[in-house]
């Protein structure tokens, strides 16, 4: 049993992380940067260790420092939560190198999901549908033209190294493809240091279908059911719930099988989520996380499992807790992102909090690090809470979701509350009948929020 383990992250997945610790009777060491010095996650892990400036490379994306975090308090893991280093391959080696034990997959599986084209390969040759494309990178235009020509409009083109909806074009038809291709390619450079690009052909109603998956690292995995994650702003999750409205039984656990197998198959270790495109009652792969999602309460709430427990265990080389028949599905969860944005513009509103009230009652769970008088910064992501509901089924979520929207106070910024409030009146979300593209054309039509 570890003794002490180092989060090197911040904000609400920091303190979600301490929380297992604690009730695991591990000690915690959060890690934090001069701007979060009065961080909740802060004051309530067991030490804390300043890492740098405000700036998130000199602080919570900089390797030395958190080794010699690691050092000084004696932690002897780390937990990376999600973003930052939590998907960075040299982190994991050079953690191993220093006698370190990540709370993660090994460092080859992340090198290899991360880079898309590898990533792609591997799962088809693992047995998981793909979406059609191009076998491997793409590297000039005149290429490019010919794998679009052959395989039909639209193409997306992506950023092999890409994610977060950055270093992806669609080209509609022929007119369209060199400037895609140049943009993704150059996106590619600027944003993930690497140029190169491949091309799918573009789903043009698809649902994004993800599915949760956990390894042991010893040839042994399980699935926990699919997350519907199709109410998405520039490729960016708004509002996700389990299970999705539209998944039948049977493809549940058809594509759950499948998935549990792939993972199982390369002795993936911990936590995962393999995503898919699902159209016309087929799901195509487009990527695996290696990580924990922000999402996992929807999972957590409809199995009651916790997942940050379990990576705990799975790292210290227990096995599994629960097997897969074990796993059976009790009612409907939702999530809903809260950022402190101003809608409908979506511009970030970092500031004090004057007031702050977590709204309760059965089936409520609210994530978030904020706290009366604290001031979020202006250097890091603007999400500042997680909204959780769960439901003996999806109106009732959705009634839960209303109510609980209706108790939550965040006073002195902009939120995007509002945006939550007006969605629920929407028909389409009331009966889950939307796709990836449903929520952006929505807010095209200047609805009052």
């Amino acid at each position: 049993m570890f003794n002490k383990i180092l989060i090197a992250n911040r904000g609400e997945i920091a303190l979600r992380v301490i929380r297992a610790c604690r009730e695991m009777g591990i000690k915690s060491v959060a890690v934090h940067s001069t701007a979060d010095a009065d961080a909740m996650h802060v004051r309530m892990a067991d030490e804390s260790v300043c890492i740098g400036p405000a700036a998130g490379t000199q602080s919570y994306l900089s390797i030395p420092n958190l080794i010699s975090a690691c050092e000084i308090t004696g932690a002897e893991a780390i937990h990376p939560g999600y973003g930052f280093l939590s998907e960075n391959a040299n982190f994991v080696q050079v953690i191993e190198d220093h006698g370190l034990k990540f709370i993660g997959p090994t460092a080859e599986h992340i090198r290899i999901m991360g880079d898309k084209i590898t990533a792609k390969e591997t799962m088809r040759k693992l047995g998981v549908p793909c979406v059609p494309g191009s076998d491997g990178g793409v590297e000039t235009i005149e290429e490019a033209r010919k794998i679009a020509a052959d395989m039909g409009y639209p193409v997306i083109i992506k950023a092999t190294a890409g994610g977060g909806g950055r270093g992806m074009k669609v080209a509609t038809s022929a007119d369209d493809i060199d400037v895609a291709f140049s943009t993704a390619r150059s996106e590619g450079q600027s944003v993930f240091g690497n140029p190169d690009v491949y091309i799918e052909k573009y789903l043009q109603l698809p649902r994004h279908i993800e599915v949760q998956v956990f390894g042991d690292g010893k040839g042994h995995a399980v699935h926990l059911g699919e997350r519907d994650c199709s109410l998405q702003r520039r490729h960016q999750k708004v509002f996700e719930e389990a299970p999705s409205p539209v998944i039948t039984d049977e493809q549940r656990q058809r594509i759950g099988k499948i998935c549990a197998d792939a993972v199982a198959g390369i002795g993936y270790a911990g936590a995962g989520t393999i995503e898919f495109l699902f159209e016309n009652g087929e799901f195509y792969f487009i990527e695996m996380n290696t990580r924990l999602q922000v999402e996992h309460p929807v999972t957590e709430a409809i199995f009651g499992i916790d997942l940050v427990r379990e990576q705990i265990r799975v790292a210290e080389g227990l096995p599994l807790s629960f097997a897969q028949e074990d796993l059976v599905i009790n009612g409907h969860a939702i999530e809903c992102r809260i950022n402190a944005e101003k809608v409908p513009e979506f511009r970030p509103s970092p500031g004090r909090v004057a007031q702050y009230h977590a709204p309760g009652g059965l089936g409520v769970r609210m994530d978030s690090a904020i706290y009366d008088g604290y001031t979020i910064p202006p250097h890091y992501d603007s999400l500042i809470g997680k909204l959780i509901v769960h439901g003996a089924d999806r109106p009732t979520a959705l009634a839960r979701l209303e109510r609980a929207l209706s108790e939550l106070v965040v006073d002195g910024i902009d939120t995007t509350l509002p945006l939550f409030h007006a969605l629920l009146r929407e028909e389409a979300v009331q009966t889950g009948d939307y796709t990836i593209h449903w929520l952006e054309q929505w807010l095209e039509t200047g609805p009052d929020i």
